[in-house]
Parts: structure tokens; sequence; C-alpha cells
């Protein structure tokens, strides 16, 4: 289908009538796809060839360089009746993605209702649960009975985000309950809404973190969850879709830092080469520097490995064990606590498991490595001693490392640092550090040197 279409578009001459025919039978996901696949002038000529009644829909899923290029093209007229049709959460996304100059033309044009709705999600902070709820829900009132509360979903449901969850509000607009559409369909016409409707209500604030209220979906299994404002009274609610959304964000964004570089929020092959740099050269000139302390501990104890050069091919052995198991209690710590499964709370109960499990790991590497140094170093005096040196600092290296990646994510949490910020390449540097002292400590006190 999608290679049909891209040949008509491409054709000298565009059967209109049959591409309208074959788009309006397609997802607008998919038809929001093609467009990456168009230069220019075609993006616009198909945007203006699709039907009306879907172009919007479509609109709202076109990544953000397209949707510049498309309002670019149209009238302002057009663009106040793409503005008009978006639910009012798409359109403030598309917003901010603009330039200042573009976002400005396009709020010219939205009707003045919509555009009060604009800027009023506009004005919460950044990642807040307030700048990602959508104002178009259905609200009802309590003494509605079912029959009359389906009169008014039809009535306003057409430009709802979702119907399948309403909201009972008083006159202040506070909410006191909500119901669903299954529950309106089990229940009897003559019922009332506050026979039916469920008080145990589940809500956030506008000033929640995006990221908290993710948890909250995924705790309690939801659709959507209303937002209340300070004085508790009701303002918008947050859908699944918008919530997917946030869950792939921050996963992107732990992942970039883990990794050791500023996040981006564009995607890479839309990143350009200096922004690359820009998010990357920071975090790798700290840790080359912080890396230099390895450089200095070696120098210190450069009479040791002229004493026992055998020394030098456990080095690369240790930092890369420590690195490594550093890494693996630092990534599961960090994801706990992403996913609510690990509090501050628990500081004591990781410290315990981390530390038997240290045990372990270090125990079974420790032997392996005591038998590494009989198999490659056979004839050498003193190989016990040595086997010992490099085994005991090789059970260290594995107990600071697992430490070091499950308590410093916590401590991170608890002083309000993103966790991901204490993963693998700086606990890589503080390990490194601590293994090499303890490595040539131990050789100078086992071996003499």
């Amino acid at each position: 289908m999608k290679n049909e279409i891209l040949s008509i578009i491409n054709a000298d001459y565009i059967d209109i009538y049959n591409l309208k025919y074959i788009l309006s039978g397609m997802n607008t996901v998919d038809i929001a796809e093609l467009f990456e696949e168009l230069d220019r002038e075609k993006i616009i000529r198909l945007f203006r060839i699709l039907p009306k009644s879907i172009a919007s829909d479509v609109f709202a899923y076109v990544d953000s360089d397209h949707q510049q290029v498309i309002i670019e093209a149209l009238t302002d007229t057009e663009i106040g009746e793409i503005m008009n049709k978006l639910f009012v959460d798409d359109a403030v996304d598309f917003i901010e993605e603009m330039p200042a100059a573009v976002a400005k033309k396009v709020l010219a044009q939205a009707g003045a209702e919509t555009r009060e709705q604009i800027n009023q999600l506009l004005k919460y902070p950044e990642n807040s649960a307030g700048s990602i709820m959508t104002v178009e829900y259905v609200d009802l009132k309590r003494k509605l009975t079912v029959g009359q509360a389906f009169e008014r979903i039809r009535k306003i449901g057409t430009d709802k985000e979702t119907i399948y969850t309403c909201y009972v509000t008083n006159s202040k607009r506070k909410i006191e309950g909500v119901v669903s559409v299954k529950a309106l369909l089990l229940a009897e016409p003559e019922q009332s809404l506050e026979e039916i409707m469920d008080t145990n209500l589940i809500l956030v604030h506008t000033d929640d973190d995006q990221e908290e209220v993710a948890g909250i979906f995924e705790k309690y299994d939801l659709l959507n969850i209303p937002v209340v404002d300070s004085e508790n009274l009701l303002v918008g609610i947050i859908t699944i879709d918008d919530i997917v959304d946030v869950v792939q964000e921050e996963a992107t964004e732990d992942f970039q830092k883990m990794a050791a570089m500023t996040p981006s929020e564009k995607p890479y092959l839309k990143t350009s080469v200096f922004k690359l740099f820009t998010n990357r050269i920071v975090w790798l000139l700290v840790l080359m520097i912080s890396g230099m302390v390895t450089g200095i501990i070696l120098q210190q104890f450069e009479d040791a490995l002229l004493a026992v050069p055998m020394l030098i091919a456990f080095i690369p052995m240790l930092t890369d064990t420590g690195g490594n198991a550093g890494s693996q209690s630092s990534t599961l710590v960090i994801r706990g606590m992403a996913l609510s499964e690990i509090t501050s709370r628990d500081f004591l109960k990781v410290i315990w498991k981390e530390i038997r499990v240290s045990v372990l790991v270090g125990a079974v590497l420790g032997a392996v490595a005591f038998v590494r140094v009989f198999i490659f170093n056979a004839g050498e005096a003193d190989l016990f001693l040595k086997g010992v040196v490099v085994s005991v600092s090789v059970i260290f290296t594995v107990f600071l490392a697992k430490l070091c990646g499950a308590v410093l994510p916590i401590i991170a949490k608890k002083i309000k640092v993103d966790p991901a910020v204490m993963a693998a390449p700086l606990i890589t540097t503080i390990v490194d550090a601590g293994s090499l002292l303890v490595f040539f400590g131990i050789a100078k006190l086992l071996l003499g040197i």
C-alpha cells in the first residue's frame, strides 16, 4: 500500500480521485509516515489532497519538521481550520516545537477558545502533569440520570479526546466522582449518576512530575487520570497515549545519561553534528580528567610495576571487572527506582543484598583469577602469593563496584539529582581508583616490593 501511494504521488500525473479513495481507508498514523519519504513540494501536495475529515488527525502525527513545512505553505484560514480541529494537547505539542514566529502565526489563527486553552497549558512547567494534559473531557453532574448522561455525551463527546471515562463535578468544577461508559451501559436509564459513580478517586496535581504520573498509570492500570489544580478543581485529564510518549522520553533520557551524554530531545538522525558534539564532550572531558586519577596512582606505584612486571597484565582485568560489576548493580537499581520498586527507605536492604551478591560473585571471579595466575605464569617465583594478590584484589573490586553501583543512585535520588547520572561511567572511575590502590597495597604487603 505504501509503495503504491508513493508511486502515485511521484508520478508526473497524479490520479487525485484514486489517491483520495486509498487515503480515506488508511490509518492516520500510516498516512503520517508517508511524509517521511517525500520532499518539501510533495509533502505540501499530499497534505492538500488529504480528505478534510482526516487532515487534522494526520497532521497531529506528522513529524514536527514536516508540520512546519505544511504550516508555512497553508493560508491563514487553512491554519485556523487545523488548529481548531486538533485536540488541545496535540496543538500544544506542535506549538512548542515550532520557531517563535511560526508559533505566533499559528496562535493568531486559532479560535479564541482554542487559543485560551492552548495558552492555559503552555503556562505549566515543562514535564509537569499540567503540560501534558488535555482540557477536552466529558463532565457530568451527579443528579443526572443515566439517560440524560448519554444525551450529554452524544451532544459534546465528538470534540472530546475520550468519552470512555466521564467525570462528575459540582457547580464549582470540583470533582466528585468518575463514571465509565461501561457502568452507564450496564445501569438502568432512570438511575442517577451518584448511585453508580466511583468516588474512590485517583488523581494528580498540575505541578506533579510527568514521570511520577507515569508511575501512577502503571500502578493502577489506568487509561486516563483527572488533573486538579491547587484548589482541587478539575482542570484537565491525561490519557494513556500521552503517558506512552512520556515513558519513551524518560527511558531515552535515562539511557543517554547512563552513557554519559547530555539528553537530546531530537532523534539521532535529526540531531546536528555540532549538537551531538556538545552533548557528549562535557561528560567526556569530566571523565577523562577524573580518569587521570588512575594514571596518577600508576605513577605512584611505578617501582612496584618494574619489580613485578606480571602485575601489569592484571590491571585491565581489574578495571574491566569493576566497571562491569558496577554497571550491573547501577542498572538494576536505577531501573528499580524508575519503576518505584526501590525507594530511599530501601537503602539498607539494597546494601545488604548487594553485599551478599558481591561475596558470591567475587568468590567465583577471585578463584578463576587465582587459577589464571598459575596457568599463564608457571615457573615464576612466589606464584601463590601473586595469586592471592590478584584474587583478593578481584574480590575487593567486585565488592566496591557493586556497593557503589547500588548506593550512589539512591544517594543521588535523595539529594534530588537524576540517578542515571550516577551510572556506569562515574562509578567506573571511582572503582578503578579504589581497586588499583588495593591491588598495589596488597602487592606491596605480600610481595615486599
